[in-house]
């Protein structure tokens, strides 16, 4: 049978379609064309990994048919390459860095051997066995971001040439699954429960906690972004709050970004501004930088799980859907910049009791 009739183009360079339809990807190693299987069937998954399929196919092209791989480079020497390139890299914020050293962090632990060995000998079932075990003790994104710093590592060893070919390409991403907040938010009613069990703590800084948990649950900011929140940055005016981030390196994704005073923020920072009766307005609006431990004890008080500060993010945004605020709005007020992409993935399936009533609205009847 001819390749004509075997193979397919997908309308992407270098991507075919074989007639059982299996994607593959159309290299040429060492001057010779071959076919390279993608081992699946669905062109969204087969698109990045010919990517990085080209991506290592083109390191290897750099080294040339008669380089003569021959250095000793360890597991520790790349691991050092890497990391003086991500704390070097001016472009990244320096939460960015601390997050990638984190994950490096994570490979060093996962992965005691890998800094003794050398790169030229690992193999992909190195890889894999690395991959088998990792996937069971974190997150899948932080397992996907630890082997996104693996593929760099050998492909740091390939132009060094070290090695021509990178086997963690060979090993999956974990899938990451969504998030299913339906039994873990509180309702409004436990919501007024546990809050008021905060203020009941009678510690020193209770009512200084409490504020700070309604504070979070009625902006729907992240933990790192409330603290730099000043006075001056809350517009009673125009009813909205200025959300700048950290003074170096801004918000998560870099934007600045206006969020509405819904009634329950206005009435709180109002309350919250007569208490503490600020000398300027560049004083801050929060003056406590957590309430974890206290949040926990008055969720077991009222009999609630337990709650994060970042569960707050997500009641607020769950709230305001339920309201009948359109995701790409809450999305906006939450600082995506994906047109509301993630938010539908984490917020479309909302909490049983508010899926039960949408269903009692739902008629056939002519």
């Amino acid at each position: 049978m001819s390749d004509s009739k075997t193979w397919t183009f997908s309308g992407i360079p270098h991507l075919y379609r074989h007639t059982k339809g299996t994607y593959y990807a159309r290299l040429s190693i060492g001057g010779k064309p071959t076919f390279r299987s993608l081992k699946t069937k669905i062109l969204s998954v087969a698109k990045p990994q010919l990517n990085e399929i080209l991506q290592d196919n083109a390191h290897r092209d750099e080294l040339g048919k008669d380089t003569i791989i021959t250095e000793k480079m360890t597991g520790a020497e790349a691991l050092a390459i890497r990391e003086s390139q991500l704390q070097n890299d001016p472009s990244t914020k320096k939460s960015t860095k601390r997050y990638w050293r984190e994950i490096v962090g994570l490979i060093k632990k996962t992965w005691p051997d890998f800094k003794t060995l050398e790169m030229r000998r690992i193999s992909v079932q190195h890889c894999e066995q690395w991959a088998g075990e990792a996937v069971k003790v974190m997150a899948p994104t932080r397992f996907n971001n630890c082997l996104l710093i693996l593929k760099s590592l050998f492909k740091i060893a390939i132009k060094q040439g070290v090695r021509r070919t990178n086997p963690a390409l060979e090993v999956k991403r974990a899938k990451i699954r969504p998030k299913d907040l339906s039994g873990k938010l509180p309702s409004k009613s436990h919501f007024k429960e546990w809050v008021a069990a905060l203020r009941g703590a009678r510690g020193r800084t209770s009512q200084d906690r409490a504020d700070f948990v309604e504070y979070l649950a009625y902006t729907g900011m992240r933990l790192g972004e409330s603290k730099f929140v000043l006075w001056k940055h809350c517009d009673f005016a125009k009813g909205e709050i200025l959300v700048l981030g950290d003074p170096t390196d801004g918000t998560k994704n870099g934007l600045f970004r206006r969020i509405p005073m819904i009634a329950a923020a206005r009435e709180l920072l109002e309350r919250m501004k007569a208490r503490s009766k600020p000398e300027s307005l560049e004083e801050p609006v929060i003056c406590v930088k957590s309430a974890y431990a206290a949040m926990g004890r008055a969720a077991n008080k009222i009999g609630i799980p337990p709650l994060s500060h970042h569960d707050l993010r997500h009641l607020f945004a769950t709230i305001c859907i339920e309201s009948g605020v359109d995701i790409p709005t809450v999305s906006r007020w939450l600082g995506h910049r994906d047109g509301g992409i993630l938010a539908m993935k984490v917020y479309g399936h909302l909490r049983n009791e508010h899926s039960i009533a949408a269903a009692g609205r739902v008629s056939f009847a002519a």
